[in-house]
């Protein structure tokens, strides 16, 4: 008898174009497994909104695999303490897995390495992060520049199909029980809307990519809309491979639109996160440009005012509609409409002068696509601290944004105090016409000027 496969699974909860799934089935029997190791990742840990999400995948991916005959096992704790026992256990002498590039991984993968065979492979992005390099072999850090050199390189490898059959082992191991996790929140249970918007799992991921065939032409100018769904809204399938990139590059390649090219380059974004914290692991927890350490941020830590200001622009209660809208839309949904994601982040760092880092943890632990790599790149670009960034001095106009791109609808959904007013009162209500709806934080042209001053005073110093 074949000895068992081990495939051990994170981020790639799919069954077709999963090359360590693919490949351990062309072996032996498969076991494939999944361990929740909180520890191995500190501060990022998946957050809330996240382990809602992979509750339902986990779940999703059981029932795919139960259609062979064959299960997932689960098991709790350090990942390869956990993967090394599991091996002895069953037998196996090979573990087959996926790359993954988070820092924590990367020297989980180095340390299982030491103690059994290891089989890694490229998986979850178009191209292998690493494999886009200068001509002196050296790899990008502004995104244009990888951007092109990226084209140039498409398209990506073939997508692979969901194994034919997938042999049991003898002998089943051990598996938690998906309940015991308590990943799903009860007390109280504030994933109401997140259930309403979101169908998760393999199957969704790819419904959700047949509309999107038919609706990326509109993508150029529609995804700076956010009354309109005009966005895939695949990015909690990608972040949790439910769906890979590769996927969905060859079923929208034959498309000509513009907004194909557009979305492409998301895609490609996607690929460029990766390379940054490949090359910078602490991206997310450390400014990349120096002297941001002496930035005058206001500390919500030991500053009761800063504290009040982060505890509204958390909740919703900034008195700028567009950001309270997404903030809520955040709350509600585990996603925010991309444009707004950059207003909202804009109006913590620039106008409430707040550390980009507690913008990051807050959308780690309400993301349901909450990246390391994504995420960090795209904070540290708001904040102008990243290796490539956009200027701290442009500051966003949230009102003026607001109406330039028709968030009437989007702030009626989710602002509903609002709802009665026209679209040309909605984007900066008078104090007569808010009612029960916040009164600003701040001044737009004070929280501007302010922002200047600091960003001056650390210039000179």
């Amino acid at each position: 008898m074949t000895k068992p496969q081990i495939v051990w699974l994170r981020r790639d909860l799919r069954m077709a174009d999963n090359p360590a799934l693919y490949h351990a089935a062309q072996v032996g029997p498969v076991i494939a497994v999944y361990v929740l190791d909180d520890d191995t990742a500190g501060s990022h840990a998946y957050g809330g909104a996240s382990r809602w999400w992979l509750h339902h995948s986990l779940e999703s991916l059981s029932s795919s695999l139960a259609r062979h005959n064959t299960r997932l096992i689960l098991r709790r704790s350090d990942a390869v303490d956990q993967l090394t026992a599991l091996a002895r256990e069953s037998g196996a002498d090979t573990i087959h897995a996926n790359r993954h590039y988070e820092p924590w991984w990367r020297k989980a993968q180095g340390r299982l390495a030491e103690k059994i065979n290891l089989q890694l492979y490229d998986a979850n992005y178009l191209l292998p992060p690493g494999a886009v390099t200068t001509g002196s072999g050296d790899p990008y850090k502004i995104y244009t520049p990888f951007s092109k050199a990226t084209l140039e390189r498409l398209p990506p490898r073939d997508a692979l199909p969901e194994p034919e059959e997938i042999s049991s082992p003898d002998d089943w191991p051990a598996s938690d029980e998906l309940a015991e996790w308590n990943l799903l929140p009860t007390k109280p249970d504030w994933a109401g809307g997140m259930r309403d918007f979101w169908h998760v799992g393999e199957t969704a991921a790819h419904e959700r990519m047949q509309w999107w065939v038919d609706e990326v032409e509109l993508y150029d100018e529609g995804r700076n809309f956010p009354s309109r769904d005009e966005t895939s809204q695949l990015s909690p399938h990608l972040h949790f491979g439910e769906i890979s990139a590769v996927q969905i590059w060859h079923a929208l390649k034959h498309k000509r639109s513009n907004g194909w090219r557009t979305y492409e380059k998301e895609l490609i974004w996607r690929d460029y996160a990766q390379n940054v914290i490949c090359q910078f692991p602490r991206y997310g927890l450390e400014s990349y440009r120096s002297g941001w350490d002496q930035f005058a941020w206001r500390n919500p830590e030991n500053d009761d005012a800063a504290a009040r200001d982060l505890k509204a622009w958390q909740q919703g209660r900034t008195g700028y509609p567009i950001v309270d809208a997404g903030m809520r839309q955040l709350w509600q949904t585990g996603w925010m409409h991309n444009r707004v994601r950059m207003i909202a982040a804009s109006f913590l760092i620039k106008h409430l002068l707040i550390d980009w880092r507690q913008g990051e943890r807050w959308f780690w632990d309400t993301l349901v696509d909450a990246d390391y790599a994504s995420n960090a790149v795209n904070w540290q670009w708001v904040a102008g601290t990243g290796v490539d960034s956009n200027m701290f001095v442009r500051i966003m106009a949230p009102l003026s944004q607001s109406e330039k791109f028709d968030a009437a609808g989007y702030i009626r959904e989710y602002v509903p105090e609002l709802a009665h007013l026209s679209d040309g009162e909605i984007h900066d209500p008078s104090d007569e016409k808010r009612g029960e709806y916040a009164s600003k934080i701040m001044g737009h042209r004070e929280g501007r000027e302010r922002a200047l001053q600091a960003y001056g005073q650390m210039k000179d110093s």
